[in-house]
């Protein structure tokens, strides 16, 4: 018994839907990295410096406004309650530094700044880091 003879036609593989899964699985991984920078801190309109570095670990956001008011890691406080808040912080944290990010805004008066970093300033086994924008270029208000 003969067999019919195959024509010769190429083998090919479709890979259409391939790509289609590999660029729906490259979305969702740049969309969980968007959502893993966590911003602790109030939004705040940040002044600008040259040398603003990316700090790897923030464990504490302390926030002033442009109307002064104060926030640690987005809950209102009063400046009297910042020194015995970042002592938990301090004895929680077993040993470790803790970082305090000061994010303040460039609109806000100087002396709530001050006093928000006297406060700071008397607190052992604390780091403080002044938390700013890069600056792109620098424009006239």
């Amino acid at each position: 018994m003969r067999l019919p003879e195959e024509p010769d036609t190429p083998v090919f593989i479709n890979i259409t839907s391939l790509i289609d899964v590999t660029f729906s699985i490259l979305a969702f991984f740049i969309l969980s990295t968007l959502f893993l920078a966590q911003n602790l801190g109030l939004s705040v309109n940040l002044p600008k410096a040259n040398n603003a570095k990316a700090l790897k670990s923030i464990k504490v956001a302390l926030t002033v406004d442009k109307a002064g008011k104060v926030a640690l890691n987005k809950n209102a406080i009063a400046v009297e309650e910042i020194a015995p808040k970042i002592k938990e912080f301090v004895s929680k944290s077993q040993g470790n530094d803790v970082v305090v990010s000061l994010e303040a805004d460039e609109d806000t008066r100087h002396g709530n700044v001050v006093a928000v970093m006297d406060k700071l300033r008397g607190i052992d086994g604390i780091k403080m880091a002044i938390r700013t924008r890069k600056l792109q270029q620098l424009q006239p208000k």
